[in-house]
């Protein structure tokens, strides 16, 4: 077993703060997105990079992304070597996804436009803090 600086938990109460159940927890570790080590006592134990990476697997879960695609995202932000073709593939990769979007909102445009000012309003600040955030993330992987 390893030894931790952080937190360390347990199947139930890594479930809990991450807000999924345990037989979610199980099937990440059996097909290796999430790691356990075991406890004296055999019980399987979490860390807290553990717990940040369940919670990027549900955000990518949200977003529709695939199990394939996401193991590679996890694996991607472990590592510390990065070639530049595989910066460059995941560029692209982001690129891609951000397009279809783009896609996907002007898709929307004939149901936006039925909606009152104050709908449009809240629709348009929400898509603003959106882009701000992700335009502030971008910043802090170039720097």
């Amino acid at each position: 077993m390893r030894w931790y600086d952080g937190a360390v938990y347990r199947i139930g109460e890594l479930a809990q703060k991450a807000r999924v159940s345990k037989r979610t927890i199980d099937y990440y570790t059996s097909i290796g997105l999430l790691v356990a080590d075991r406890s004296k006592s055999n019980y399987r134990i979490y860390s807290d990079e553990s717990l940040n990476d369940l919670r990027f697997i549900e955000e990518c879960k949200n977003l529709h992304i695939p199990l394939d695609e996401i193991r590679r995202k996890l694996e991607m932000r472990k590592s510390r070597n990065l070639q530049a073709t595989e910066v460059d593939k995941h560029v692209s990769a982001v690129t891609q996804q951000m397009k279809q979007l783009e896609n996907d909102l002007f898709d929307l445009i004939p149901f936006l436009e039925k909606l009152d000012d104050q709908q449009k309003e809240k629709l348009t600040s929400n898509l603003s803090l959106l882009r701000t955030a992700l335009v502030q993330s971008l910043l802090k992987v170039s720097s």
